[in-house]
């Protein structure tokens, strides 16, 4: 059984975690590798991350919820699963601590776990409404925004579901978000909490000009198109986070299910709702208590993703 590694290199908590990994792999029997960032020290077997196969049996991801969606999308088109260890601030999609990175570990080699196939989400840009083959694609495990980089002006959108006009938007920009996504920044954005399993896309406005205008879960079967009616020329598409591409009105970026599936490992006694009340504090009331008379109400916190 072999394990890829991926991690942040100057982390200042990877290289003790990286030995506890070792010697966990060597008590398994399980060998490891390591993406070329993290095989400086003598011994340890590098492979760049296009070069492995389908024969290792778990990505693990030592970082946040940026560090797994980057093993996911290397693993998912090779059907690898990921396991997500937590050494950043929130980590919501990561599924252990490091405490427990080595129970974690015993679980997989052993089979003891749930893998939970997420839907992703495929993204092309049309350029100027074109209907030819042109155009970028780029592979969502987590959300597509289109929004402005420069001033905060509207953008007129019109969006399609399966080719039946859902409306005008005049908003910031518009989130597209998976089941996985809808705890990262549609969440903040007033978008709902989508159970992880469930395969939808959600369509959050940012910040739009009218009360009419509200999210909207779409089946993970629509094929999503959002034209690009008015701006200027800061249009942008961001995916996971990262930059996607530079947009102009006229473009038309269209957003429907990935056919790589992303393979999360989900361990006994870590279920979705466990984690939201442990991280956002979903919904856990013991943990704020209710102000004496004439307080305000409020904790003074904000959940954050």
């Amino acid at each position: 059984m072999r394990f890829f590694i991926i991690g942040i290199a100057d982390h200042p908590e990877l290289e003790p975690l990286l030995q506890r990994v070792e010697r966990k792999a060597d008590e398994l029997g399980v060998t490891l590798l390591f993406e070329p960032p993290l095989a400086q020290t003598a011994g340890r077997a590098a492979a760049a991350p296009e070069e492995i196969e389908g024969d290792v049996a778990l990505v693990l991801a030592l970082g946040g919820d940026g560090t797994l969606l980057r093993a996911a999308r290397l693993a998912a088109p090779r059907g690898i699963p990921v396991l997500g260890c937590n050494l950043g601030r929130l980590g919501f999609l990561t599924m252990v601590s490091e405490d427990e990175l080595e129970a974690a570990m015993s679980m997989v080699a052993s089979g003891d776990y749930a893998l939970e196939k997420r839907l992703a989400l495929r993204v092309r840009v049309v350029p100027n409404g074109s209907s030819g083959p042109d155009g970028r694609s780029f592979y969502a495990i987590n959300d597509a925004v289109i929004h402005k980089s420069g001033f905060a002006r509207l953008i007129g959108l019109r969006v399609l579901a399966d080719d039946d006009e859902v409306g005008h938007y005049s908003a910031d920009g518009i989130i597209l978000a998976t089941a996985t996504g809808s705890t990262a920044y549609s969440l903040s954005a007033g978008g709902p909490i989508v159970s992880p399993t469930m395969e939808g896309i959600v369509a959050t406005p940012i910040s739009p000009h009218t009360l009419a205008v509200r999210p909207v879960v779409f089946s993970g079967d629509t094929r999503i198109s959002v034209e690009l009616l008015s701006g200027d020329h800061d249009l942008q598409l961001t995916v996971d986070g990262q930059p996607g591409c530079r947009l102009s009105v006229g473009d038309r970026v269209e957003v429907s299910r990935s056919r790589h599936a992303v393979g999360l490992v989900r361990l006994p006694r870590h279920s979705f709702f466990t984690v939201l009340r442990r991280k956002l504090r979903w919904g856990d009331v013991r943990e704020h208590p209710t102000p004496p008379s004439g307080g305000d109400g409020r904790d003074g916190e904000k959940p954050g993703c």
